[in-house]
């Protein structure tokens, strides 16, 4: 990699929804739309999320070098916090970039979580701040919000977090949280980086406002470098920026493309057209240009060199995937690394394996 960028930071992925040796309708699933009203069926080879087995993941990520791991939040997984919490006595120097939803939590409260869990784990917390890709799911949780207004209400939760962590009593009045007297009994030690993403102007206006590192999916190089600077014009301040991948690097090409195509052989027709019917009803902009890069076609998955969609034929949210030799991938990160990319949040089918792979092939 080049030695003439800042030096990268480097994530992995904690399955909570379980894992998969290849890519099927229940991958990272559950119910997404309001079409859907069950979950989806699992492979074979699907691996439940235990405590066992997220803790292998967990330790493998510690020891082979990366700075912390990606938890999602939704129906299709376990809780966050709580899955994180557990494994903080299971590593020593990981980070747990733990993903929750404003709305569904009050502020005050998140802000006694985070100062909770920065004690515990000796500041080890990462937050990533999700607004929440689909009403469906979220009338699901109580809340009856349209998207904009859920940007909304995430600044002023935000700000009232913010105020929270600085240990002086809270007093805030606003548009969504009436608060009186919020008080911490002890700030936390360390205050957590805030991640944020979302590619509609209402997600750029907040990561401009609040975000520490802003995130975005796996699009192709020149798509992110926009988004970049576009997110950094609108800020008008210091911020760092991440991207979410899958990763398949092998010692050849050949071996990598060669296992990106076994990975969705079992995927048939039927399958892609309902999940991208039901991926499109999300109203999430960030999903709808995932859902762009392919439209479904088994025959543009390649969308830009070394980057394939194929994982999002089926999968939602992080859809698109790094392919290739060792040296292709480390080439790529560097393309992204030239935009202004300084994060990696990285993920691979099995995730165990992967996380050996990738850190033994490119990181080393």
């Amino acid at each position: 990699m080049s030695d003439t960028l800042p030096d990268p930071v480097f994530h992995w992925f904690l399955p909570t929804g379980g894992d998969d040796h290849a890519v099927g309708a229940g991958t990272h699933g559950g119910i997404i739309g309001a079409q859907d009203t069950t979950p989806l069926p699992r492979s074979a080879t699907h691996r439940a999320p235990t405590l066992d087995y997220l803790t292998q993941i967990a330790r493998a990520a510690d020891q082979l070098g990366y700075t912390g791991v990606l938890t999602p939040t939704g129906v299709h997984c376990e809780d966050a916090w709580l899955t994180t919490a557990a494994l903080i006595a299971e590593t020593r120097r990981l980070k747990f970039l733990v993903a929750f939803r404003p709305g569904l939590i009050t502020p005050v409260l998140a802000a006694q979580m985070a100062a909770t869990f920065q004690r515990l784990s000796a500041g080890r917390l990462l937050l990533n701040v999700v607004i929440g890709s689909s009403a469906a799911e979220q009338r699901g949780y109580g809340d009856p919000l349209d998207h904009d207004a859920r940007y909304e209400r995430a600044g002023e939760f935000l700000d009232v977090v913010r105020a929270a962590w600085t240990g002086a009593r809270v007093d805030h009045h606003g548009a969504h949280y009436d608060i009186e007297g919020g008080l911490l009994r002890e700030p936390p030690p360390t205050i957590p980086t805030v991640y944020l993403g979302g590619s509609s102007p209402a997600a750029v206006q907040l990561a401009a406002q609040h975000a520490d590192v802003y995130l975005t999916w796996g699009e192709p190089v020149e798509q992110v470098a926009e988004k970049v600077e576009k997110v950094r014009a609108a800020a008008g301040r210091p911020i760092r920026f991440g991207i979410r991948l899958h990763v398949i690097t092998r010692a050849t090409a050949d071996q990598a493309w060669a296992d990106a195509e076994r990975l969705i052989a079992g995927v048939d027709d039927e399958t892609i057209r309902q999940r991208q019917e039901s991926l499109r009803s999300l109203d999430s902009v960030g999903q709808r240009r995932m859902l762009d890069l392919h439209g479904g076609d088994r025959d543009r998955l390649v969308v830009a060199p070394n980057l394939w969609a194929g994982i999002g034929l089926v999968r939602g949210g992080a859809g698109t995937a790094l392919v290739g030799s060792h040296a292709e991938v480390a080439a790529r990160i560097d393309e992204y690394r030239a935009v202004g990319i300084e994060e990696f949040i990285l993920s691979g089918y099995p995730h165990l394996e992967e996380a050996y792979t990738f850190a033994e092939g490119v990181l080393r």
